[in-house]
């Protein structure tokens, strides 16, 4: 969850720090700190709030001289946010520092050894035992730090991505990962050590991403040294060159980055589809699908595991393959997949969806699918990322960089890609026609400007908001298709609004949640021409019967559920497996407007961070 950025070289280290946290200030903000080394000590300074109150302390608290420091930004684990519990911390000595991100669970055992031997303890955190055991290791084996910190992280039980500084070797800063992104940046006599490569993307497009349980010795002016933690082996870095740039992680004028990516969608959806459909040639080709086609086509079934937005997209994508390609589809959330004991087999594929591509709970489902021999093949969106690098095959959704908490073009690329690999196996087993084929392809070519013309509904939706801002509850109704988008709206709602949301198949609604409507609740309604629709315009009529507030979301030109509705948003006609990329386009906006009146930040939800890196 939480941001780590670090800097060794010749430049001043407090300003690259201190914007690589605003930059990472996505992955936690309820609390930041920094230490820097001056030439003779640590300096460190960490506080309660975001980075910007961090900032404001620094001016007033330290020096920023110095070209060594790391930084935190945190999403608060073990021990409530407050200045003592924020990063970094210092080992009793005052020797050493650590910024951490993850959670040691036997933290508590290793504490009590620790307090038994005289250490003290000032935070509640985890990270402060862990600093601590790498101080007791340096002194009671008499080795250097590198060396302790492989000692300490062979004792400890669960996740981390650390940077560890030593006042003592002022030359060095000491990074490992296990479960938790860390990439280091590799510039001209200089690194730099981040969650991920945001940080340092105006200094150097050259990166080493650290493996799993992979340690590695970043010294001023030499090479970096890996090494494996379990057994100390040598690795040879990999120097990765980035495909980022700077402009992809800025506004760009929009007041939010949430809004920002909104609009990002027509480009990204085209940017995804871009050279794996080709009309003219009436076909779609996927490398990582490619190459495994017979393990497709011989599946048994397909189970798609995944958590939040990229669940639903998930159970999107249940509905296009099961219809276009007929293979068996189970959705499971990810975090209870992998505690259940599931059925797997050798004949099962496994799709694994994160935008991050570091979501914890899917990397440990897709290590239990691969060790019961099931073939996994990974969507996301990070290249580099560790469930693109552990599954078998995969296809990244190249939506760029999404730094608002609540994923939209993250929802809308993924879908995209799904519907890419449900349409050519469905071509590969004959269970779609060749002009279905041919019309599912022009209609997917055709969506990124069919997002444009949704997008442009922008300030009728806006005035909608307005009317229903104070709602304290909301329900979100579609059937077939757009059940899943009615789940992921009301999700939205509730990321970055704080209002109570749920969202239910339209013909649910009379088995309970009926009860809850009455003329204070607004009910959105997902009601284009295609599929259910009678079924849903006899669901809104009973909505209006109670009194309900209907806000209807329908296909261009509807006049039924107009007649019906207290508000209408429309968006362009497509085939019915492709609305979800349209109908989802009015109720991320809702949100984004009710949050925004309501003065919430909508880029930095209360209590959530964009990358659960951690259980």
């Amino acid at each position: 969850m939480c941001g780590i950025v670090g800097y060794i070289g010749h430049r001043e280290a407090y300003p690259i720090i201190l914007k690589g946290l605003k930059r990472l200030e996505y992955r936690g903000y309820d609390s930041a700190g920094i230490a820097l080394y001056d030439g003779q000590d640590i300096k460190l300074s960490k506080t309660k709030g975001k980075v910007d109150d961090l900032e404001r302390r620094v001016e007033n608290e330290i020096s920023t001289n110095g070209s060594l420091g790391i930084g935190h930004t945190r999403w608060a684990t073990h021990g409530v946010p407050n200045d003592v519990n924020s990063h970094p911390h210092y080992s009793n000595s005052g020797d050493l520092v650590i910024i951490h991100n993850g959670i040691i669970e036997n933290y508590e055992s290793l504490k009590k050894e620790l307090t038994n031997r005289g250490y003290t303890f000032n935070s509640d955190t985890d990270t402060e035992v862990l600093i601590n055991l790498i101080e007791d290791i340096k002194k009671s084996e008499n080795v250097k730090l590198g060396k302790a910190v492989h000692i300490a992280l062979n004792q400890v039980v669960g996740a981390y991505a650390i940077a560890v500084f030593d006042k003592n070797k002022p030359n060095e800063i000491v990074v490992a990962r296990l479960g938790s992104p860390l990439a280091i940046g590799v510039g001209e006599d200089e690194f730099f050590i981040a969650s991920d490569a945001s940080p340092f993307i105006e200094y150097t497009n050259n990166a080493i991403y650290l493996e799993d349980e992979e340690m590695a010795i970043v010294r001023r002016g030499k090479d970096v040294k890996i090494r494996k933690i379990k057994d100390d082996s040598l690795v040879n870095p990999y120097v990765q060159e980035l495909q980022l740039n700077l402009e992809q992680i800025e506004k760009g004028g929009y007041e939010h980055f949430m809004l920002k990516e909104i609009y990002e969608q027509p480009h990204a959806i085209k940017d995804t589809y871009r050279g794996r459909l080709s009309l003219e040639n009436a076909i779609i080709k996927m490398a990582g699908v490619e190459d495994h086609m017979k393990k497709f086509l011989n599946a048994d079934r397909i189970i798609i595991v995944a958590c939040g937005t990229s669940w639903h997209a998930g159970l999107v994508a249940e509905y296009i393959f099961e219809d276009l390609a007929r293979i068996p589809v189970e959705v499971e959330y990810a975090s209870e997949f992998r505690y259940r004991n599931p059925v797997i087999n050798e004949n099962d594929v496994v799709i694994a969806i994160s935008q991050s591509g570091e979501t914890a709970d899917t990397l440990a489902a897709i290590k239990l699918a691969k060790s019961k021999g099931a073939f996994v093949f990974g969507v996301c969106n990070v290249v580099g990322s560790s469930i693109a690098r552990e599954t078998h095959a995969g296809a990244y959704t190249h939506a760029g960089p999404e730094i608002g908490v609540a994923s939209t073009k993250a929802f809308t690329t993924q879908i995209t890609v799904l519907t890419l690999i449900a349409l050519r196996l469905a071509r590969a087993k004959g269970t779609i026609s060749s002009s279905d084929f041919r019309m599912h392809m022009l209609e997917l070519e055709m969506i990124p400007d069919k997002v444009e013309k949704a997008l442009a509904s922008d300030d009728h939706i806006k005035m909608i908001a307005d009317t229903y801002k104070h709602a304290t509850n909301c329900l979100y109704l579609g059937r077939g298709y757009n059940f899943p988008v009615a789940l992921e709206g009301a999700l939205k709602l509730k990321e970055i609004s704080y209002i109570h949301a749920e969202g239910y198949p339209a013909a649910e609604m009379k088995h309970g949640p009926i009860a809850l409507i009455d003329e204070n609740m607004p009910i959105i309604v997902i009601a284009t021409k295609k599929g259910h629709y009678e079924k849903v315009v006899s669901n809104i009529q009973e909505i209006k019967s109670r009194k309900g507030k209907i806000i209807g979301i329908v296909t261009e030109g509807d006049s039924t559920v107009k007649e019906l509705a207290d508000h209408v948003i429309e968006v362009p006609e497509t085939l019915e497996s492709l609305s979800p990329l349209l109908t989802t386009i009015p109720l991320q906006l809702l949100s984004y407007h009710i949050a925004v009146m309501l003065g919430k930040n909508v880029d930095q939800p209360r209590n959530l961070a964009k990358s659960v890196t951690v259980e």
